[in-house]
């Protein structure tokens, strides 16, 4: 199973889409927006599929809310790389808690498929979403009070980080119930059937 968990699409274009192991010839992605709708602006993301486009991969938009099962399972049926994208972490897991899409994706990594997630679509993969409740913009929950995630790697992300962040960060992870990874733009992960390696620019800040 290969999950590359990235802190933005800076890092994908970069690094992570070379670290799927596929030609961008070869390459199928499908395309998860459904976070995107729980943002206030959707222009950066629209700037993001954009670059997708312009370097010439492959990929298929798709909203998993309010799709069936078999909805879901086939339009993944000629994908090789299912890529969630980033926006609001609490809408992302409410739609994945309610179309039963965990299961299907559960399904989809034990055939080969590779994950590639960037932002929320990196939280989600961990034990759970509660970094992403640090937000201090006012940021919808969307009523979303479990924060308990899909559980892929072992540990927890807070992407984004920028040194101005520290102080806070240091205060918050006091509260943490799993290990604590910062993730700087232009910075991801590859777990590689549980072989974690950081990748990107710079080092991996530890606090």
């Amino acid at each position: 199973m290969r999950l590359i968990l990235g802190s933005d699409m800076s890092f994908l274009l970069k690094y992570g889409y070379d670290l799927t192991g596929i030609s961008k010839a070869d390459m199928r992605i499908g395309y998860v927006t459904t976070g995107i709708k729980g943002v206030r602006t959707k222009e950066f993301f629209e700037n993001v599929e954009r670059q997708i486009v312009e370097i010439g991969y492959d990929f298929e938009k798709f909203d998993i809310e309010g799709k069936s099962v078999e909805e879901m399972r086939s339009f993944f049926a000629d994908k090789n790389v299912i890529h969630i994208e980033g926006g609001n972490t609490f809408y992302l897991l409410k739609a994945i808690r309610e179309t039963g899409f965990a299961p299907v994706l559960d399904e989809l990594l034990k055939e080969g498929k590779v994950y590639i997630g960037t932002s929320a679509g990196s939280y989600i993969m961990c034990p759970s979403i509660e970094v992403a409740d640090w937000d201090e913009t006012g940021k919808s929950r969307f009523g979303m009070t479990d924060f308990t995630a899909l559980g892929y790697v072992p540990f927890v992300l807070k992407v984004h980080y920028k040194d101005e962040k520290e102080e806070t960060v240091r205060e918050k992870m006091k509260t943490v119930h799993h290990p604590l990874r910062l993730l700087r733009d232009g910075q991801g992960i590859l777990v590689d059937n549980g072989v974690e390696t950081f990748v990107g620019d710079g080092e991996e800040t530890v606090l």
